[in-house]
């Protein structure tokens, strides 16, 4: 096996893709958990026992959202930015910097194959998850609600990938292509 160069528009947008999933990791993470918009409310309840004040629970739920709603900002733009790297993404192979995957290529061992068709998914699941995530945005409001359930269903396919994706690459690191972390940083060929 070949050990591939990886050009520095490569780097950089797989860098900045990554570090856009985790930001949307982290804000998916925190709305569902600490940041719970229930939680939330329970703090702010408990706070206005202390001092002998009250609001309804839907008035501390609409607080609540109000504290968070920068949060969901910040995901807004890191989807918008993902929006962008993709369509660069997609668009640089037709200039030549980046080969498009193709998993039928006949040269190709079993594994390579299997490892195309994982970026292949990888890649249909972020573009509905994109699209998805602009319906919700910008959509009519009738499809809203089932823009949402598909959203958020595909999502569930960043953390398994994420973590097959670092597995095959500490497998690579340690086996057949020696140097494949260093190429992906700094570009030198191993």
């Amino acid at each position: 096996m070949e050990n591939k160069e990886y050009s520095k528009i490569y780097r950089i947008i797989h860098w900045a893709i990554a570090v856009s999933f985790l930001l949307l990791l982290a804000t998916i993470f925190l709305r569902s958990t600490w940041l719970n918009k229930n939680n939330v409310a329970d703090i702010i309840q408990n706070y206005l026992v202390s001092i002998d004040l009250s609001l309804s629970h839907d008035q501390l739920v609409r607080l609540a959202k109000q504290i968070r709603q920068p949060m969901w900002n910040w995901h807004l733009y890191i989807g918008y930015v993902l929006v962008g790297l993709f369509a660069v993404r997609f668009t640089i192979p037709f200039f030549g910097q980046m080969k498009i995957q193709n998993p039928l290529d006949k040269n190709l061992s079993v594994k390579e194959k299997i490892q195309k068709w994982t970026y292949i998914i990888f890649y249909v699941c972020v573009l509905i998850s994109l699209i998805t995530g602009i319906f919700i945005e910008w959509g009519p409001k009738s499809l809203k609600k089932s823009m949402e359930g598909i959203h958020v269903l595909s999502n569930y396919y960043l953390i398994p990938f994420i973590a097959i994706h670092l597995a095959g690459v500490l497998i690579e690191e340690v086996t057949s292509k020696k140097g494949t972390v260093s190429r992906i940083i700094g570009g030198l060929k191993g």
